[in-house]
C-alpha cells in the first residue's frame, strides 16, 4: 500500500509543489491538504492520513496545536506528524518535538530529502539528521536555565542509558550496533526497552528528554 500523505500549508503554491513532487513517487499518495490548522486537524480525523506535513505558522490554527491535537488522539494505526519549518522558530520546533512530532524539515530542503523524510517517518522513525536536529535541539537547551530531572532515567541499565545517549547524538540502530560492537537486533531491543521504560513514543522524545535531563549536553 503507498504512503497517504497530507499537506498543511498556508500557501497554495507550496501545498500544489510538494504534493506534486510526491504524487511523482510510486510509493506515495497525496490524498488531501489543508490551508491552516483547523482544516489540518478535520482532514486528519476524516482522511486517517499515514503521515502530515505540518507547516508551523499557519492562520486560525497554528501547526504546533494541529499537531498536539492530532497527537493527542492516539490514532491506530498512529499519524506521524513531521513538522515543516525555518531556522527561526526553532522553539516550535522543540515543542512539537516534545509533543511527539515525528521531526521536521526545513522548508527549502532539496525534494530527494523531502521524499526520504516521507518514507523515514511513515516506517515509524524519527527524522533526526545529525546536522540539523542536534544543532536545534541543542541550541534550545542551551537558551534554557536548567536540565530538567528525569528520575526514570534511573531505571535504565548502563547499557540501556549509553543507547539513549547515542540515540540523541542521531545515531542509527546500525550505527549504535557498530560502536558498540553488538548485533542490530540487540540494539533494538535495548531501544524498545528505553521507549517502554522511559514512556517514549519515539526517537524524536528521546533526543528531547535527552537534553532535558542533561543526559547529554549541547555541543
Amino acid at each position: 500500500m503507498p504512503i497517504t500523505v497530507l499537506i498543511a500549508d498556508d500557501q497554495a503554491m507550496v501545498r500544489q509543489g510538494f504534493g506534486a513532487l510526491l504524487a511523482a513517487q510510486s510509493d506515495i499518495s497525496v490524498i488531501g491538504d489543508a490551508p491552516n490548522g483547523k482544516v489540518a486537524v478535520e482532514e486528519t480525523a476524516r482522511l486517517r492520513p499515514d503521515v502530515v506535513l505540518m507547516d508551523v505558522r499557519m492562520p486560525e490554527m497554528n501547526g504546533l496545536d494541529a499537531a498536539r491535537t492530532i497527537l493527542a488522539a492516539h490514532a491506530d494505526p498512529p499519524v506521524r506528524v513531521l513538522m515543516l519549518t525555518t531556522f527561526d522558530i526553532d522553539d516550535y520546533v522543540y515543542e512539537a518535538l516534545s509533543l511527539g512530532a515525528s521531526g521536521f524539515l526545513l522548508k527549502d530542503a532539496p525534494a530527494e530529502e523531502l521524499v526520504r523524510a516521507v518514507r523515514v517517518v511513515a516506517e515509524g522513525q524519527a527524522l533526526l539528521a545529525p546536522t540539523v536536529t542536534r544543532r536545534l535541539i541543542a541550541d534550545v537547551t542551551r537558551r534554557r536555565a536548567r536540565p530538567k530531572p528525569a528520575p526514570a532515567l534511573d531505571a535504565l541499565t548502563p547499557r540501556e542509558r549509553e543507547v539513549l545517549e547515542l540515540i540523541a547524538k542521531g545515531m542509527s540502530n546500525t550505527e549504535i550496533a557498530e560502536a558498540l560492537f553488538v548485533a542490530e537486533q540487540t540494539v533494538k531491543t535495548h531501544v524498545s526497552k528505553v521507549f517502554s521504560k522511559l514512556e517514549l513514543r519515539d526517537r524524536a522524545q528521546a533526543v528531547v528528554l535527552a537534553y532535558e535531563s542533561g543526559l547529554v549536553t549541547p555541543g
